[in-house]
């Protein structure tokens, strides 16, 4: 993945916020290479990282998937289909078009990171402008880490490169080990 931001998708209400989300969904947007990961591949980690058959609670928290084009849509509905044949009640994850993505306010922004004020700042002094920092693929990977997501092994070896210090970058093990537990 190259950067994910979180936002309010799949209504009808102009510029929601939190405050004012309408008849809008909480989701969340990927942007990916399709070099190094299929939509396809996305699909299966969607999948698996939810109860596609839990009940419907609200518009703003559901299990939707949006899709941007029909090709899309096809993917998802056979990835649907298939996983639909190994569970035993009915999948509820509805599938629709995505319409507008308006992104969230900056304080939903990478909420783990955002948490560990250390890592944070020095994300951004590297990318003073909020969407530069929500877009940052460094600050993408930190706030995955920080939530427990990921390989160990793989954080070790991408630690060089996520831009934070030596000192931080121990914080950050740290954590990502706590959060995996």
């Amino acid at each position: 993945m190259l950067r994910t931001r979180v936002g309010y998708a799949g209504g009808t209400q102009p510029h929601p916020t939190y405050h004012r989300i309408g008849d809008h969904t909480e989701t969340f947007q990927v942007d990916f290479d399709p070099k190094v990961i299929s939509y396809a591949d996305l699909l299966e980690h969607v999948w698996r990282g939810q109860d596609p058959t839990a009940r419907e609670w609200s518009r703003q928290y559901r299990n939707v998937i949006l899709v941007h084009s029909p090709a899309q849509r096809q993917a998802a509905e056979a990835s649907r289909d298939r996983w639909q044949s190994k569970l035993a009640r009915p999948i509820t994850t509805r599938i629709e078009d995505l319409g507008t993505f308006t992104r969230a306010e900056d304080y939903h922004q990478k909420y783990y990171l955002r948490g560990v004020a250390r890592l944070a700042a020095q994300l951004v002094q590297a990318y003073p402008e909020a969407d530069a920092f929500t877009d940052s693929s460094a600050a993408m990977r930190l706030n995955a880490y920080l939530g427990g997501h990921g390989d160990p092994a793989r954080l070790r070896r991408e630690l060089p490169w996520l831009g934070v210090d030596a000192e931080s970058q121990e914080l950050l093990l740290r954590a990502h080990t706590r959060a995996k537990r």
